[in-house]
């Protein structure tokens, strides 16, 4: 029995372990291609016998190509090109490695799906040329190209302008060969009719009011003549662009006020480089109350709210149908702005049951207006259950002719507003009511002594008549 228990516990539970890590390893190898060694993560092929004549792959369908985040090829003189659907499987590639051996081709997609590849080590190759298209996608951290006969080109130019915009210490190490197969260095590679391209977005007032429609156009310029796109993001809009040769122009259509903040780019690029030109698009448009809720308790009572609207818009609060006029102890406070969002609440410092009743939030500007209006229920009234609902008070706030609070300083301009604030009211009430309270409470306790002390004495009066009757009488 004892020896059943000590294989189905922590040693049975090892062993399943140990079973499974042999099991992968198991799976890894079947999968691995001929002449390299493969884990989990990574595949390296480093034995230049027999060697690799193509790019290492796992087995078809292999779930397996996924988990791979390092590749690491070395002395493979036999392994000259990588092709489009070679590297497409390994999408959690981050590291690629190819030193010291003969690859002379890659293909201009190769890269496509592997947008987490950051580091990329091409030395001592045969590569006489590489399009910066093969990695104008990636967000690379390191392109390492040291040892490579490039042909000296306009081709290979964007490599110079990267490792100056870098400044990277490899920049030295960098050679070309000219047209007599003398070593040139990059860095003092000049190439006429061979620059970076230029974008200029000639763009209108870029303030639109929303369902308004807006033409941009751009102009490109550069040597080689550079291709013209335009970048818009996640633009919402309708939008479609016209482009010849080296001008273009956008057309948005129905604008949407979820598009204020965008940015709008007309990129130029050629193959030494890219150069863009953005603007911000700034949509304005009438207030919506997206979120109005209940009163919720933290470390206050908080009504809380959410308003969209461009330009900011103003926000009135009212209180059983009056105007609500903020205090120190009721206030609007906004907690979060994101471009045209803001989201805040009335908050309220100890409300009461005189507190209780239906507000309402107004928020207007120049373009419209939207109230939304919710039931707040903080305290019971005294002697009724709380979850009682009584009649409300018709007015608990008067006008006194407080401006409409600006968003944008509802928290600064509270104390400068002169307090109306029914707080200061209840509290004085709630003082009366505990003061009568407390009274009645200490005469109710006066009486119970005093009875209690009345009705002993009178015991004690009784006892002693008693105790006379006993004693026996002297002639």
């Amino acid at each position: 029995m004892s020896s059943w228990i000590r294989w189905h516990g922590p040693a049975m539970a090892r062993l399943w372990g140990f079973c499974w890590l042999v099991v992968g390893f198991w799976r890894a190898a079947l999968a691995c291609p001929t002449s390299c060694k493969c884990s989990a993560s990574r595949i390296w092929c480093s034995d230049p016998s027999p060697g690799i004549v193509a790019f290492p792959r796992l087995e078809p369908n292999s779930a397996d190509s996924e988990n791979i985040t390092e590749i690491f090829i070395a002395n493979q003189k036999r392994l000259e090109i990588i092709n489009e659907d070679d590297v497409e499987a390994y999408v959690g590639l981050r590291n690629l490695t190819i030193v010291d051996s003969g690859l002379k081709f890659v293909a201009h997609k190769a890269f496509l799906k592997n947008s987490n590849l950051q580091h990329i080590n091409f030395t001592r190759n045969k590569l006489t040329s590489l399009s910066r298209k093969h990695f104008r996608h990636l967000d690379l951290s390191e392109l390492i190209l040291v040892g490579n006969p490039f042909t000296c080109s306009c081709d290979i130019m964007w490599i110079k302008t990267l490792q100056e915009a870098k400044s990277s210490p490899d920049t030295e190490d960098l050679y070309c060969l000219n047209e007599s197969s003398k070593n040139i260095p990059l860095a003092n590679l000049q190439i006429p009719n061979c620059g970076l391209p230029s974008a200029n977005l000639a763009a209108p007032n870029l303030t639109v009011e929303e369902g308004k429609s807006i033409t941009l156009s751009c102009s490109v310029a550069g040597d080689p003549v550079p291709n013209m796109y335009w970048d818009v993001g996640n633009l919402v809009s309708k939008h479609m662009n016209e482009t010849s040769h080296t001008q273009g122009s956008l057309r948005i259509t129905n604008i949407s006020s979820d598009d204020s903040g965008k940015q709008i780019s007309c990129v130029a690029e050629n193959l030494v480089g890219e150069d863009q030109d953005s603007v911000n698009l700034t949509v304005h448009f009438a207030p919506t109350i997206t979120f109005l809720e209940s009163p919720t308790s933290d470390h206050h009572w908080c009504i809380p709210f959410t308003v969209k609207g461009n330009p900011k818009p103003a926000l009135q609060w009212f209180y059983n149908g009056a105007i609500l006029n903020e205090s120190k102890y009721i206030c609007t406070k906004i907690h979060v702005t994101n471009h045209t969002e803001y989201h805040g609440c009335l908050q309220l410092d100890n409300p009461t049951h005189m507190n209780n009743g239906d507000y309402t939030l107004i928020a207007k500007n120049e373009y419209g207006k939207d109230e939304k209006q919710i039931s707040a229920h903080f305290m019971g009234w005294p002697g009724i259950d709380d979850g009682a609902n009584p009649n409300y008070p018709d007015v608990i706030y008067e006008d006194y002719g407080t401006a409409a609070n600006d968003v944008g300083d509802t928290t600064n301009r509270s104390n400068e507003i002169p307090s109306t604030d029914v707080t200061d009211k209840t509290g004085r009430e709630h003082l009366s009511v505990y003061a009568v309270v407390v009274i009645a409470s200490v005469v109710g306790f006066c009486l119970l002594v005093m009875l209690f002390l009345l009705k002993l004495a009178r015991h004690s009066k009784f006892g002693m008549k008693e105790k006379c009757q006993l004693m026996p009488q002297v002639d």
